[in-house]
């Protein structure tokens, strides 16, 4: 099966080049070429190639809301960044916005064109330094209070956030109010929270509502 790619950069000689080298290998037929997300998006959806390989940094529409418009309208054509920034905001805002990996342009024609082969194939790829970004910020980010908290201190969570007294929920729950309390010093101490208000603040900004 031939993959049909539609090639994305800014830069004339970098988009051409990164066709000719690809229309040299098996199975891969560059089908259009596009200068910015705004025109990525217009070929791709009259294209309609498998796979779009996107650069980050572009003029009019950046490849990182190319991304997220054509998740949305061409949700059968997978995209991965091709890119020289491997900053961890760009990584991680692509990914969000649904890439299928993230490469930076140093690799040799061979390895591109493996890549763009496994892409289609439905394996998604990093970089070595673009997965370092990843782990980086999924080791900062806040836990959900299902990683953290047992079944019984994420309902006792619900309602804290839901504006509910220790009474009340010792009611809805049927617990002791002490059992009560004792759950929310755990849950507390878990999230590294100060207070109650904290708690119901952490609820609420993690969908417990």
């Amino acid at each position: 099966m031939t993959v049909r790619v539609l090639v994305v950069d800014d830069q004339r000689l970098i988009r051409e080049g990164i066709a000719s080298l690809l229309d040299l290998q098996d199975g891969i037929a560059v089908v259009g070429m596009a200068a910015n997300g705004k025109e990525a998006v217009e070929q791709a959806l009259a294209l309609e190639p498998d796979l779009v390989l996107m650069d980050v940094r572009m003029p009019e529409m950046d490849g990182v809301a190319a991304v997220a418009v054509l998740r949305r309208a061409a949700p059968g054509c997978r995209v991965v960044m091709l890119t020289t920034f491997d900053d961890e905001e760009y990584v991680v805002q692509a990914l969000r916005a649904g890439a299928a990996g993230y490469l930076l342009k140093d690799l040799p024609a061979a390895e591109l064109a493996d890549a763009v082969r496994l892409a289609h194939a439905g394996v998604t790829q990093l970089d070595a330094t673009a997965a370092r970004h990843v782990a980086a910020a999924l080791s900062t980010r806040d836990p959900t209070p299902g990683e953290v908290l047992t079944a019984r201190e994420t309902e006792v969570l619900r309602l804290v956030a839901a504006g509910a007294t220790n009474r009340e929920i010792a009611a809805r729950l049927y617990l002791s109010e002490g059992t009560v309390k004792n759950h929310i010093s755990r849950i507390l101490g878990r999230l590294g929270l100060r207070d109650r208000t904290q708690a119901a603040i952490y609820g609420r900004d993690h969908g417990l509502l």
